[in-house]
């Protein structure tokens, strides 16, 4: 048991802690009537109001513990270095085709491309389920993205994957998952980085995986993580 599991439970006993009293203190504030002494209701009174306090401080206690674990967790499953599978990867160096801006359509060289003119927005990390704009997405590489093409009709289970590594971020670098009718035949995922090509026969969660950990924000163009926010800023 890791201890982000080990928060969450003591949050979750000391949520339901903090209800009980409450309930409690609720029944005591009942019996606080009319009908008793004077002496009676001031003890009640009392012990009521410590019992709220009690309650209070053990939910306040309870919320903070499970924002604590949230925070573990996110950080732990997302943590980049979980990616340095000991795998060897088969990886091209693309021509370069420059890194100009335009607003207008650009007529790649590559079907996939890694580099060329490019829209002067990017977007923002994460899967996609409808592919952007190649013009879009060199800029995404620019920055030092990383970009998964998959096949539209992947299995669920591909899809899963690569949403899952489209969480991990690098500095102001991120990952992109995003499907694909280019793709090459024969080839269930392509891998891109600036001016970097992976194609992969059949998708290896461990290659992909290595390629992000050693390829992410290496683009020529490195924006802060202040600044980018998850992509989609400039």
């Amino acid at each position: 048991m890791n201890a982000s599991m080990v928060w969450g439970i003591i949050s979750g006993i000391l949520f339901i802690l903090s209800f009980i009293s409450y309930y409690y203190a609720s029944k005591l504030n009942k019996q606080n009537t009319s009908q008793i002494k004077k002496e009676q209701k001031a003890i009640l009174k009392k012990k009521t109001g410590k019992i709220r306090i009690t309650a209070h401080s053990l939910l306040v206690v309870s919320i903070v513990l499970g924002l604590i674990t949230l925070i573990q967790q996110n950080s732990s499953s997302y943590d980049l270095k979980t990616l340095n599978y000991d795998v060897q990867i088969d990886v091209r160096t693309d021509k370069y085709y420059g890194a100009g801006h335009t607003e207008t359509n650009v007529l790649y060289e590559m079907d996939i491309p890694t580099s060329g003119t490019h829209s002067f927005h990017d977007i923002k990390f994460g899967f996609y389920k409808e592919k952007p704009t190649y013009e879009l997405l060199v800029h995404n590489l620019e920055h030092g993205d990383i970009i998964i093409y998959y096949r539209p009709d992947a299995s669920v289970e591909i899809k899963d994957s690569v949403e899952y590594l489209s969480h991990f971020r690098k500095a102001g670098a991120g990952v992109l998952a995003v499907p694909s009718e280019d793709i090459p035949d024969g080839k269930e995922v392509v891998v891109t980085a600036w001016t970097k090509t992976m194609e992969l026969t059949t998708y290896d969660v461990q290659k992909t995986g290595a390629f992000i950990y050693t390829h992410i924000n290496n683009g020529p163009e490195k924006i802060p993580a202040n600044i980018r926010r998850g992509g989609g800023t400039m």
